[in-house]
């Protein structure tokens, strides 16, 4: 088993820099691909909320998306990096493709087939942008995390994956890592080679594994348009997945 995601969260930890509070951002974009994807062409930087222990810091949010897969891109703090790996679209079935979850038991992707799922795709957990995406997800979801999966990945390990749901007190969120070799990543073109990380991206999965919403963040550091894609769910899920 190949673990190379377990290098130090300080040589990975560029990809999911975070920004101070006192940095004020409002940043033009574009909605991203999905079926009732964000219809507005700005989504403001996130507001500073206390909420359950966790405070919210002022980050960026994207409502853009970039594309997945060999020849494609994404930026890291302003510099491209090369994304590998098969692309899938709007429309897609998810890939066959083993991870595993905290008791790094196996777990294929397609395990939840017949429920809507969120999957919240993170470079590294133990970063501030990592983090605040996956307290989103968790806390921000409303009756979502009733009604769908949410679901987390990364390359972190087992372990780390564990520790960080434990100390951020999460637990409406599965968690499943692809470090043992990235076959998420790479069946779903989200893996950077350099440093060894998924893109920042969040899908949305019907009932029948077909993706409805993907958005690839074009900067890493940067959040994703989660209520966007959590509209999607809701709409899925009402209209019986």
């Amino acid at each position: 088993m190949s673990l190379r995601s377990s290098w130090s969260t300080a040589s990975r930890s560029v990809a999911c820099v975070g920004f101070g509070a006192s940095l004020v951002l409002s940043a033009a974009v574009v909605g991203a691909s999905g079926e009732g994807g964000a219809s507005s062409s700005e989504v403001a930087a996130q507001t500073e909320v206390e909420t359950t222990g966790f405070l919210f810091k002022q980050i960026p949010v994207d409502a853009a998306s970039g594309q997945t897969g060999a020849g494609h891109s994404v930026r890291m703090r302003g510099s491209a990096v090369a994304l590998q790996g098969q692309e899938i679209r709007v429309g897609d079935s998810l890939r066959p493709a083993m991870l595993q979850d905290v008791a790094t038991t196996g777990v294929p992707i397609s395990e939840r087939s017949g429920r809507v799922r969120i999957l919240s795709v993170v470079p590294a957990l133990q970063t501030p942008t990592c983090e605040q995406q996956t307290h989103y997800l968790s806390e921000k979801s409303g009756d979502l995390s009733e009604r769908v999966d949410l679901v987390t990945i990364s390359l972190d390990t087992p372990e780390v994956q564990k520790q960080f749901a434990a100390d951020a007190e999460i637990e409406n969120v599965t968690f499943l890592s692809d470090a043992a070799d990235a076959a998420f990543g790479r069946a779903h073109g989200l893996l950077i080679e350099q440093p060894h990380i998924l893109a920042r991206a969040v899908l949305v999965v019907d009932a029948d594994d077909v993706v409805r919403y993907l958005q690839v963040v074009p900067e890493v550091s940067h959040m994703p348009d989660m209520d966007a894609a959590f509209a999607v769910a809701r709409r899925l899920v009402e209209a019986g997945g």
